[in-house]
């Protein structure tokens, strides 16, 4: 999330974190620079007019680099030549502000959905169904509740395709980068996560690689 209107930035994260996404916050077009070059991101939300580096020039470096990540660009100009002249700049969708908040989810999921190969918005696999829009897991077509996190989790593992997830990687797909990195938070989280799945097992440890379904 890159707005260097602080309050509008933090509150857009708090809320993108309780749909289950991990969210990194910046308030300048140098520090989602520097962000960029450090960490791979499915979806940059980007406001266009910021400061020390202005977002067409980070939509520029984006594009320039050839990078999966997909670019949501935000403006409080509404005016169709402004949206127009934001995609051809390279962003793949523009909201104008004031937006509400849904929308900028669904955009949000939509986008990440394209980000790597391309994925249906209802994932399926082992059994389960996830659905990211709706927030619904089912098993064998029953509900089961989960938290954000074992949410954010199981979506990453199905996300995967029966690839191996690194620990790391969950890590860094389902947290923020405030996560102590030392931390146990993926294990326990994997362990309720398998509970809550019931039998039999679909998660699957590979020792010394990660988890995978």
């Amino acid at each position: 999330m890159v707005e260097d209107e602080q309050l509008l930035a933090d509150a857009v994260a708090t809320g993108l974190r309780r749909e289950a996404m991990a969210v990194d916050v910046v308030y300048d077009g140098q520090a989602a620079l520097d962000r960029i070059a450090l960490n791979e991101y499915d979806v940059v939300v980007l406001d266009r007019d910021l400061p020390l580096v202005h977002g067409d020039d980070v939509c520029r470096k984006l594009v320039e680099e050839a990078l999966p990540t997909r670019v949501l660009m935000l403006t409080a100009a509404g005016d169709i030549s402004d949206r127009v002249e934001g995609l051809e700049l390279g962003a793949d969708d523009y909201l104008p502000k004031p937006f509400a908040f849904s929308e900028l989810v669904a955009r949000v999921r939509a986008l990440g959905r394209r980000a790597t190969t391309p994925l249906p918005p209802v994932l399926e696999r082992a059994g389960i169904s996830l659905d990211p829009g709706r927030r619904e897991v089912l098993r064998d077509g029953k509900p089961i509740a989960l938290a954000p996190k074992e949410f954010a989790v199981l979506e990453v593992l199905m996300r995967a395709g029966g690839a191996v997830v690194s620990a790391e990687q969950l890590l860094e797909k389902a947290w923020d980068e405030h996560t102590d990195p030392f931390t146990n938070v993926v294990r326990v989280t994997v362990m309720t996560l398998r509970r809550k799945l019931g039998e039999p097992p679909v998660i699957i440890t590979v020792p010394g690689s990660g988890y995978r379904i």
